[in-house]
């Protein structure tokens, strides 16, 4: 305020003696700024002394976020930071360090699809039906330069509260707290994706060319699959090209009393995320190793005990190895994923009808796209088909086979999820981070099963799952 006011009161007077300027001396000339500066110095103490003299402007407390705007009044008690060392109650609810300091980032993404099929297929109940998938806001937090925090809330078909009973679910998919220690090594612990195949790690909607994720990383490898664990992470550089990232975790691990381990894949048996229902601990890791950009390729692998829904019989183990890579060379990328497990005492899964439960499982999916953009589209309409914009043609391979020993054949239902599935996509990204997708699918299955229901569209696991046709996706971040 003293200074605009000093400013003000020169830029007067020295207008005021431009014109005298002109005809005076240079004497004459530097009398008349030393008496204007005089003046400006006396209207600048007055000000001063009348600041000092009026009462001092409203504190407000600490934190000062936007939120917390709350004008107080005792002497004082704008110094204490609202914590339990605050007095009150109904701002108490602001005492939140991130409203002083804003740490976190808000963020998510969400999808709609639409399909159109001869019958019902894995991934799709219904032959004819829109679909909300996922809505999935994201919270990522610094809170120092060595301490990170990250969540993901997923809402699946409009939730809990979907109209139908059962049909949505939320979840937290992982929240976990880093501690940063170096590019070698850093701490993880909370709510984890389980870091078997690359897909578990890398499933959002929008990053995916194709609709459908793939049949191996959902049956086999039971994405999204996340545990409550801790462990370590990092990265190493062997060479000034290469480099080889890890992460390594110990989890509660998988239970049959959540759901039995049968034909129908391991995704009833993940584990429980408050306690460990065996007591006794999975380990899960990932190394991939990356020789120059562009190339990557990694091995991964789960080991733990379940605990069986009969109580008289003995716990059983379970492993998985998956293997998954990445090559990419100008427009041109390749990736996939396979994975084979081996489950021993699988006996007695408590699940009617398919009671006898399988020893191995495999699976693999092969992709190839191939990224372009006509140059005649930017021309025509340079606002719709940008710099970074571009069209993703999609070509994917996949098979499953959720009993290699065909061992449920024993059961009322059994070996229902021997699979083949072809799918050829489109999609058109306006920008990275958003993607319109039209896809064609074409699905097989074994007819070595038992007890199918071998016509129809019945929404049931017992129904078949061979249905072809087209599906649509727009999926976004936000």
């Amino acid at each position: 305020m003293m200074m605009r006011s000093l400013l003000w009161t020169l830029s007067i007077i020295a207008l005021s003696v431009m014109p005298v300027f002109a005809e005076e001396t240079l004497e004459e000339r530097v009398k008349i700024l030393e008496e204007a500066l005089r003046k400006a110095q006396e209207y600048g103490s007055r000000e001063i002394r009348q600041e000092r003299s009026s009462p001092p402007a409203t504190q407000y407390p600490v934190p000062t976020g936007p939120i917390t705007d709350i004008k107080v009044e005792r002497k004082g008690e704008e110094r204490i930071p609202l914590g339990f060392g605050s007095t009150g109650s109904g701002k108490l609810i602001y005492a939140k360090p991130f409203l002083s300091m804003p740490k976190a980032t808000v963020g998510g993404y969400a999808d709609v699809m639409y399909n159109i099929l001869s019958r019902q297929n894995l991934d799709n109940p219904s032959r004819n039906s829109f679909g909300q998938q996922r809505l999935v806001p994201f919270i990522y937090g610094d809170i120092t330069d060595r301490v990170k925090f990250a969540a993901e809330i997923e809402l699946e078909r409009g939730g809990t509260s979907a109209p139908i009973s059962g049909d949505g679910s939320i979840n937290v998919e992982f929240a976990q707290i880093d501690y940063l220690v170096n590019e070698t090594i850093n701490l993880r612990g909370g709510i984890l994706l389980v870091p078997v195949g690359k897909f578990n790690l890398l499933h959002d909607s929008p990053l995916n060319d194709l609709v459908d994720r793939p049949m191996v990383s959902r049956q086999i490898i039971p994405s999204t699959w996340f545990e409550a664990g801790a462990g370590i992470y990092g990265t190493v550089y062997p060479t000034s090209l290469s480099k080889i990232d890890y992460e390594i975790y110990a989890f509660n691990g998988m239970t049959q009393t959540a759901g039995g381990i049968t034909d129908l894949g391991v995704r009833n048996a993940r584990g429980s995320l408050s306690r460990d229902r065996d007591d006794n601990k999975a380990v899960a890791g990932r190394i991939a190793v990356s020789p120059m950009l562009g190339i990557e390729v990694a091995g991964s692998a789960y080991h733990g005990q379940y605990k069986t829904t009969a109580g008289a019989v003995s716990a059983g183990m379970i492993n998985i190895y998956a293997l998954d890579w990445t090559l990419q060379r100008g427009p041109f990328e390749v990736i996939g994923e396979a994975a084979i497990s081996r489950i021993s005492n699988n006996n007695a899964t408590g699940v009617t009808s398919r009671g006898i439960g399988p020893a191995g499982m495999f699976g693999y999916y092969v992709q190839g796209n191939y990224h372009f953009m006509p140059e005649l589209l930017r021309r025509l309409a340079p606002s719709h088909f940008s710099e970074a914009s571009t069209f993703t043609f999609t070509l994917r391979w996949e098979q499953i086979d959720t009993d290699t020993d065909n061992r449920t054949l024993a059961n009322a239902l059994g070996n229902q999820r021997e699979l083949d599935r072809l799918t050829v996509g489109l999609n058109f990204r306006p920008i990275e981070d958003t993607v319109f997708k039209v896809n064609w699918q074409y699905n097989t299955q074994n007819d070595n099963v038992s007890g199918h229901v071998p016509v129809g569209d019945f929404n049931s696991s017992a129904s078949r799952m061979d249905g072809d046709g087209f599906l649509f996706q727009m999926a976004t971040y936000f």
